[in-house]
């Protein structure tokens, strides 16, 4: 018996949510990928034939020589012997190997639902978006990769933040469109808050967007104390470059202060959102979702102030990335709830 339009969304937004998982989790992966130091040690891109690790000890000895050739192995990491490049190398495969899985997962799936015609041809073009978008994700990590093969052994920023924020899109457009399926419109009128509930949206993505340049730029290791930098409010230095508009993106204590002041901004903006919305009339969905707002917050504060104080533990680091993508989720939520509620 041929599934109802209701049963059809249900099954779509299914995948879809999947999908974000998976991608949720490459991106997680992808901090943590960092964090050990591990996203140099594959010096070779091979998209179809790379989904295999060495399977002798030849085979690892001749990647291990390949990684011997980059900057990394003869600035930092020179003392390395076999085995331990492999606890390196395990990482960077299992993120690739991911980005591989999440290609098929959305693939098949998307042929058997666009056969079976429970995908509209005229919607084709929306998944096949998704689709590219995916791949070219994969071409943008490898050409972040590469900055950091050349002389200096480290990523660009600009790279590495660009790799994550089209992370963040390929996820939000898939999840868009999941909620969409699951809470089809039943009217046109936008709730009066949503044009707030937006702002703060694009706030806290640009907040995310400057914690790529701190990680990319490993701000986080300096001025290890909080509320203050060390002994300052506003350290010196902050417009040490030129031109002026480098600071924001190159100088490391500009970045970590910047950082510092748009988290707090919007955790403030955050407190101010939940205490001022009226929501008496509101579906209790998205009263859910205003109340986990302040709640991802508020633990994402306090991750980010504890992985500072820390100086960067890598569990830590990696819990303040996948909560701050937590946090972007639920806004999300609530700006698709909003949109025609």
């Amino acid at each position: 018996m041929q599934p109802t339009p209701a049963e059809i969304n249900l099954k779509i937004a299914r995948w879809l949510l999947i999908c974000c998982a998976l991608v949720f989790i490459m991106v997680v992966l992808g901090g943590v990928t960092r964090l050990t130091g591990s996203g140099l040690s594959m010096v070779d891109w091979r998209p179809v034939t790379g989904f295999l690790p060495p399977l002798n000890d030849e085979a690892w000895q001749k990647a291990f020589e390949m990684y011997q050739q980059s900057p990394e192995f003869q600035k930092v990491n020179s003392q390395m012997n076999v085995n331990d490049f492999k606890g390196i190398f395990w990482l960077e495969f299992l993120h690739r190997l991911l980005g591989r899985i999440i290609g098929i997962v959305f693939l098949v799936p998307f042929v058997v639902f666009a056969v079976k015609g429970y995908i509209r041809s005229n919607e084709w073009l929306k998944y096949t978006t998704m689709f590219v978008l995916g791949g070219m994700q994969g071409v943008l990590g490898w050409y972040m990769v590469k900055s950091g093969l050349v002389d200096n052994p480290h990523v660009s920023q600009y790279r590495l933040t660009a790799h994550l924020v089209s992370a963040f899109l390929i996820y939000a457009y898939m999840f868009w469109v999941a909620l969409t399926l699951l809470f089809p419109p039943n009217t046109h009128r936008r709730h009066p808050w949503y044009r707030k509930t937006l702002a703060l949206t694009i706030l806290i993505s640009i907040t995310i967007i400057s914690g790529g340049f701190v990680a990319g730029l490993k701000a986080g290791k300096i001025y290890n104390t909080f509320p203050m930098m060390g002994d300052y409010w506003v350290p010196p230095g902050l417009m040490a470059l030129a031109p002026w508009w480098r600071n924001l993106f190159d100088n490391i204590a500009t970045v970590q202060f910047d950082h510092r002041v748009l988290a707090i901004t919007t955790f403030v903006l955050i407190i101010v959102y939940w205490a001022k919305f009226p929501k008496d009339d509101l579906p209790v969905r998205l009263r859910k979702g205003i109340n986990a707002l302040l709640h991802t917050a508020t633990l994402q504060v306090a991750l980010g102030i504890t992985t500072l104080l820390l100086v960067v533990p890598i569990v830590l680091a990696a819990t303040h990335q996948a909560v701050a993508m937590l946090l972007f989720t639920v806004a999300l939520y609530l700006c698709h709830g909003l949109r025609r509620a």
